[in-house]
């Protein structure tokens, strides 16, 4: 049996600002249409102010989530971004390369091998609202 390669893309509309977005299930979903029954699963955010992660989504860890990137690279904290380009979101390009912008999860009978309370994640770092496409590529047999 030869190991096959499905590209698929998800479409989020986010809040920016650290707004985390739940995609686990858009995942299983694309996996459950795939056919694949063992493999990987890369999930990927194109941009540079965005990325990807696992995280128990409940709402504890979604505020202190995006208050430890407030922690960690403040806004209006001077970004040399924001002098060549004026856009307010030289903290969001420095929270994001952070973060990463790409995850891999192995699958097994078709199923993600996640943990129970461990759920895949893009989170928007951006200073605005946007609209994102989230790449989900399976490799496997």
């Amino acid at each position: 049996m030869e190991a096959r390669i499905v590209t698929e893309r998800i479409e989020v509309a986010t809040r920016g600002e650290g707004h985390v977005v739940d995609l686990t299930a858009e995942v299983a979903k694309r996996l459950a249409a795939s056919g694949l029954k063992r493999g990987s699963a890369l999930v990927f955010v194109p941009g540079s102010t965005a990325g990807v992660t696992t995280i128990e989504f409940e709402a504890g860890l979604l505020h202190d989530f995006p208050a430890l990137f407030d922690r960690i690279a403040p806004r209006g904290a001077g970004y040399r971004h924001e002098e060549a380009w004026h856009d307010g979101n030289g903290h969001s390009h420095v929270r994001a390369s952070l973060l990463g912008p790409s995850l891999t999860v192995p699958f097994d009978e078709g199923r993600l091998l996640l943990g129970t309370w461990q759920q895949v994640v893009l989170v928007d770092f951006d200073a605005r609202p946007r609209r994102r496409e989230v790449v989900v590529q399976l490799t496997g047999l």
